[in-house]
């Protein structure tokens, strides 16, 4: 962990029932995000950690318990204002096909009112940290990107407003392995630049040993683990978890349940 402050994310014994399910989405679920840590929710489909990630931007909101964000707990937050306070990162991207690469960047800034001159700079020097060139790629449209290149002006435009938050949502989950890797290896340098709390979903046990500083494993709509990866490694709680470990570490093929 990184910061071992006050939380800038906590859940509180938070429960999520969607109509037609048989069983909770969530079902009493409780962490806490310290500021400048990354928290990776590792599962597959169905376990909850998306509809997770999802209460903090409040895109869901709980039936039971309450949610935080900076200390506020987010029905009282603005959901604008809340969204804007936490970059959102999805696997789909969502770049607008009609806008360039530095339009896209540029969106959320223009809407919050940035001169042309400010909205430019913020966009270049976000297009040279996640690793394009601004002279290359600025006027370029998606349609003329790579699919890591297109993940990778997501991730700037999620930054455009320098938020405290970042929501990773499977972000590199639809690359091919080789970029998969080189993005992750990238994320790592950015996150130790920006100091960012982020909280990062995915179902690969490889990346999430990789990227976070603690892993919640989570099953069912419960987390059934919570701990430093060094820690899940070494003293796995379940024999689920224990499924993430062998003798080279961890597994690359996990069969969950």
């Amino acid at each position: 962990m990184k910061n071992s402050g006050a939380p800038t994310v906590e859940l509180r014994s938070v429960t999520k029932r969607f109509a037609g399910s048989a069983r909770p989405a969530l079902d009493g679920v409780s962490f806490s995000v310290a500021e400048g840590e990354t928290l990776v929710l590792l599962g597959s489909s169905g376990s909850g950690k998306t509809t997770s990630l999802k209460m903090v931007n409040r895109l869901v909101e709980p039936d039971e318990g309450q949610v935080f964000v900076e200390g506020r707990e987010v029905r009282s937050w603005d959901p604008i204002v809340l969204r804007r306070r936490a970059g959102y990162v999805i696997q789909e991207v969502g770049l607008l096909p009609h806008f360039t690469v530095q339009e896209n960047v540029e969106l959320v800034p223009r809407l919050e009112g940035w001169n042309d001159e400010r909205r430019s700079e913020r966009a270049r020097y976000l297009l040279g940290l996640v690793s394009l060139d601004p002279d290359e790629f600025s006027r370029k449209k998606p349609s003329e990107l790579s699919g890591g290149q297109r993940q990778r002006v997501g991730v700037a435009r999620a930054l455009a407003l320098d938020p405290p938050l970042l929501l990773m949502d499977e972000p590199f989950g639809a690359l091919d392995p080789i970029t998969r890797r080189r993005l992750q290896d990238e994320f790592l340098e950015m996150t130790r630049e920006l100091h960012k709390t982020i909280v990062f979903v995915t179902h690969d046990v490889p990346e999430a040993f990789k990227l976070g500083d603690r892993i919640g494993v989570m099953d069912a709509g419960r987390l059934i683990q919570l701990a430093p990866p060094e820690r899940i490694r070494s003293q796995p709680s379940s024999d689920l978890v224990r499924e993430l470990i062998r003798t080279d570490g961890f597994a690359e093929d996990v069969k969950w349940s």
